[in-house]
């Protein structure tokens, strides 16, 4: 921990073409290896594919699917005095949740079996808007866990 001070908060930058700051944040998260470029493309081939698919606005699906897959509760592990350890459900703020959504939705996507990365994104991100995909389904299980661990909520 620093003993300067606190750290300033610094707002994402937005994209060249959209002019948005959600679709910086995933680009940012399709990133490796410092290759920004590549990742642009990816996510800028993604959003042609669902305009074709879906005939819609493709902001609009990627902002729905980032806002299904988005979870309010999550759990943490905890361990006891005795050396075991718990899973204990917390509340989510609004960043969090909304960098697990990004997340989950870049690892459900990478796990379709598909052509490419763009074809992968863009088919998980119409399937999250409709409310289903692998991304819903880890923000289900979590949220299960959650409501099993409920008793647990006091150790928070």
């Amino acid at each position: 921990m620093s003993r300067r001070g606190t750290a300033e908060k610094r707002t994402a930058k937005s994209d060249p073409i959209f002019r948005n700051r959600l679709v910086n944040m995933v680009v940012n998260r399709i990133m490796k290896d410092g290759k920004k470029s590549l990742a642009y493309q990816i996510l800028y081939r993604a959003v042609k594919m669902i305009q074709q698919k879906t005939e819609t606005n493709p902001l609009l699906v990627l902002r729905q699917a980032i806002r299904r897959v988005t979870p309010n509760i999550g759990v943490k592990t905890r361990r006891n005095k005795k050396g075991s350890t718990r899973k204990v459900p917390i509340e989510i703020g609004s960043k969090q949740g909304r960098a697990l959504a990004i997340r989950w939705l870049l690892e459900a996507s990478q796990k379709r079996p598909g052509r490419n990365m763009a074809f992968k994104l863009s088919s998980e991100l119409v399937d999250a808007a409709k409310g289903s995909g692998g991304a819903i389904r880890k923000k289900e299980a979590t949220h299960r866990m959650a409501e099993a661990n409920r008793a647990l909520a006091h150790f928070r």
